[in-house]
């Protein structure tokens, strides 16, 4: 049967098990926005490419499957360029579709053109242009493998707009299989062999081919051979916080107690993570030239271990099926580092304990508050900002998959991910957690929460400036501030205006019942804390830092 090429793309999504798609509407697509009519394939309308790309990539997090999206040529694309950054950086599986000028009008600099492998090259996994729409049934397919493949990761496809608005009767073609992991005995006899020669050996899990069972696993691993397991960047929810073996979070402004164990530490089992520069402090908790403990490392992209760091032991398969395999064997009668196991413990205890900020609102007891109230099962999501450090230092996240939040530190990326999570998850409370500036990228999303029905609690640290880059301007430019004051609406009012519920809490006691008023509004909502600007960081105050900076410059 003659069809045309947006249909033909649509079955195959639908093949793919694609039930919502994130999209801004482009005239270069209309063909695939006339698939998706009728298709039974929710279109989330969004408001900026920007945001459209960052909920696809949220929804690539929490299900392991690509999160699809469609947005148009040049700025559309340029505008998605961003969500795709996350995607890379993150290791989540996602499909950015494109549309695309004419066939016939390529290299006279047409309107909107832009050559997309290159310019998409360096962010995405592969790119490609479909040249006929006999050939959209073999392209989606080697999209969605290659996304999910090895190290997840974005693809891009764009599509001109006459192939698909061309026909063809090619038919629909079955996904690829995934290929069956196959771990050995004799890989799991090795990593344990490893482990029975340390004396401070440390866990590390991380990366996105994650799961409940995985965490599951973890748990009992770690337990059975009485473990620290610390994880990466944003990965939190990778192992129960309140468990004995759960050391912390290797992100950034990590407890300088669990850097120094992983100084100190003679032997890393790494779990699925790349053990980047945000894990190792800028590459000096380790040396790469000379790391001075073993390092085992368990990842599906056989190219990775070695790049930066080498490794005794490399194991190419997902960590997923590895730690299943861990928590099945036996764990020895008592491992020799049962002390630097409860010391690692009991370091992360300490770092729980709240440090008191400056002002009426402190963001410490807030994110207590949360952490103790919340179902285990809320969804916590954020961008970047220093906001996030508090929500890293004082939430204890309890389940895998209720940390949404991106390691590529990507500012405004929270609330287009709440606004995902709660679509996806529309039965389970989720929360974002945004600065005054990180909140502000992305805030006209609000419309697209609006309009689809998501639920989201936007909990906005409001200080007055862009915090982390004040922070650093004043370790290295003292009282020199330039480019990072703020002026802000009045976010509760703003949320009104769209429709949704707003407050604004200006001490800390009246946040609770604000929260309850919130969740019970039934739709978007935005709590506002009116931060005192001193309140800059988990460790320091505004003034403490600025004087840090200037003894360091007298130096």
């Amino acid at each position: 049967m003659m069809r045309h090429g947006g249909q033909i793309l649509v079955e195959q999504l639908k093949l793919h098990g694609v039930n919502r798609v994130f999209s801004v509407p482009g005239e270069s697509f209309l063909a695939a926005l006339d698939g998706l009519h009728d298709s039974g394939i929710t279109n989330v309308v969004c408001r900026h490419e920007g945001g459209a790309a960052m909920m696809a990539e949220a929804s690539g997090k929490m299900t392991g499957r690509p999160g699809v999206a469609f947005v148009t040529r040049g700025p559309g694309a340029t505008n998605a360029s961003s969500g795709v950054h996350v995607a890379r950086q993150d290791s989540t599986p996602m499909v950015l579709f494109v549309g695309q000028i004419a066939r016939g009008h390529r290299d006279r600099e047409a309107f909107q053109e832009v050559d997309y492998r290159a310019f998409f090259g360096p962010l995405a996994k592969w790119v490609a242009e479909v040249e006929e729409a006999d050939r959209l049934p073999e392209y989606i397919n080697r999209a969605f493998h290659v996304a999910m493949s090895g190290r997840p990761g974005p693809v891009v496809l764009a599509l001109p707009e006459d192939m698909l608005s061309g026909t063809s009767a090619v038919p629909s073609l079955p996904p690829t299989a995934r290929p069956e992991a196959a771990v050995s005995a004799n890989q799991i006899d090795a990593i344990l062999s490893r482990l029975g020669e340390a004396q401070r050996p440390l866990v590390i899990a991380g990366g996105s081919d994650w799961s409940a069972d995985a965490a599951q696993h973890l748990r009992a691993f770690t337990a059975a051979w009485n473990l620290p397991a610390a994880v990466t960047f944003r990965r939190q929810g990778h192992l129960d916080n309140r468990l004995p073996h759960y050391a912390g979070d290797l992100g950034v402004g990590m407890n300088p107690k669990l850097a120094r164990r992983l100084e100190q530490a003679d032997m890393l089992l790494v779990l699925g993570s790349r053990l980047g520069d945000i894990a190792t402090g800028g590459y000096e908790l380790i040396d790469p030239t000379a790391p001075g403990k073993a390092i085992v490392h368990v990842h599906p992209d056989p190219d990775l271990p070695g790049t930066v760091y080498r490794a005794d032991l490399a194991v190419t398969a997902r960590a997923v099926d590895v730690v299943a395999e861990l928590a099945a064997r036996p764990g020895p009668d008592a491992p020799a580092w049962g002390d630097w196991t409860g010391d690692a413990r009991a370091d992360y205890q300490a770092w729980q304990q709240p440090r008191q900020t400056p002002g009426a609102v402190k963001m410490e007891e807030i994110i207590g508050w949360l952490s103790a109230s919340l179902p285990e099962d809320a969804i916590l999501t954020n961008g970047a900002g220093n906001y996030a450090a508090f929500l890293h230092r004082y939430y204890r996240f309890k389940r895998y998959g209720t940390q949404v939040a991106p390691t590529s530190g990507s500012m405004g990326y929270g609330f287009p991910a709440a606004i995902s999570a709660a679509l996806h998850h529309p039965d389970r409370t989720v929360i974002c957690l945004a600065g005054d500036g990180c909140f502000q990228m992305t805030l006209n999303e609000m419309s697209t929460a609006r309009q689809h029905g998501a639920k989201v609690i936007v909990i906005v640290a409001n200080n007055g400036h862009y915090g982390t880059i004040r922070m650093h301007q004043e370790r290295h430019y003292p009282g020199r501030v330039s480019g990072t004051d703020l002026v802000n609406p009045d976010f509760a009012a703003l949320a009104r205006a769209y429709g949704g519920h707003g407050e604004i809490v200006t001490e800390t006691v009246e946040f609770a019942d604000a929260f309850a008023r919130a969740k019970a509004a039934g739709t978007v909502a935005v709590i506002e804390l009116k931060l005192d600007p001193e309140a800059l960081s988990t460790g320091m105050t505004l003034s403490e830092i600025r004087a840090a900076g200037e003894r360091t410059h007298r130096l």
